[in-house]
């Protein structure tokens, strides 16, 4: 298969290298050095693309890619208040997208877990529910999509909260997500459920970008040469 890279920072050349190994090969890499060749033309080169940006070109980038016609992968975060807008742009063109918060396994693993939990955990009013953050310095976002992946994931179990907020709160209606930035810390994702009884955490750990590249690769080989709207979830089979 061949592959468009559109951002080629570090996460982007992990994906090189999970990609490569997996017998595939890259015809196109964008960075910020070659913007001139992030074009319309020269994506049409590729079977997929994968953008792994920042959160002001991130749109942009999706939709030349469904313009050009080539299913796109897109991990970037921080752009979510136009994802709607890109997924319908999608399938207005016939085209093909897949965004993720997190394309590791392990991750989508956990995403399912919180889901569970937040199940289990609605009956039960007395269990305060908080998601802690932690990565390195050099992540633009706050609070990381993955974070933002889990709050939904847990506002969709437990009504009676009405929201997300981004720091410490005295209302019981919303959700707490608070982040840290430290080095080194590639991912720490956990979900604590505290009463005067007991507590419950789980916790996901990344160790490595390998994770992430591997996944955003499998989810190019799912996209490509299908039409429509995916999730890691479907890549998955969950």
């Amino acid at each position: 298969m061949k592959i468009a890279l559109i951002g080629y920072g570090k996460m982007g050349k992990a994906i090189e290298e999970i990609a490569v190994a997996r017998g595939h090969r890259i015809v196109l890499t964008v960075s910020i050095d070659n913007l001139q060749d992030n074009t319309i033309e020269k994506i049409k080169q590729a079977d997929a693309a994968i953008e792994f940006t920042g959160p002001e070109s991130a749109f942009d980038n999706v939709i030349r890619c469904l313009d050009a016609g080539v299913p796109v992968v897109s991990g970037s975060t921080g752009w979510l208040s136009r994802l709607a807008e890109a997924r319908e742009y999608a399938r207005k063109k016939n085209g093909t997208m897949l965004y993720a918060s997190n394309f590791s396994v392990g991750v989508n693993i956990f995403f399912e877990i919180n889901k569970r939990l937040a199940a289990l955990m609605a009956p039960h009013p007395e269990y305060e529910v908080q998601i802690t953050e932690i990565h390195h310095t050099e992540k633009k976002d706050s609070p990381s999509g993955t974070a933002i992946t889990l709050a939904e994931g847990i506002l969709e179990k437990i009504t009676r909260k009405k929201g997300w907020v981004n720091h410490i709160s005295d209302n019981l209606d919303e959700l707490e997500i608070i982040s840290e930035r430290v080095d080194p810390a590639p991912g720490t994702h956990s979900i604590n459920y505290h009463s005067d009884i007991d507590t419950i955490t789980i916790t996901h750990t990344a160790h490595s970008r390998r994770g992430f590249a591997t996944g955003a690769v499998l989810a190019a080989e799912f996209i490509a040469g299908k039409k429509g709207v995916y999730q890691m979830s479907d890549v998955l089979g969950f």
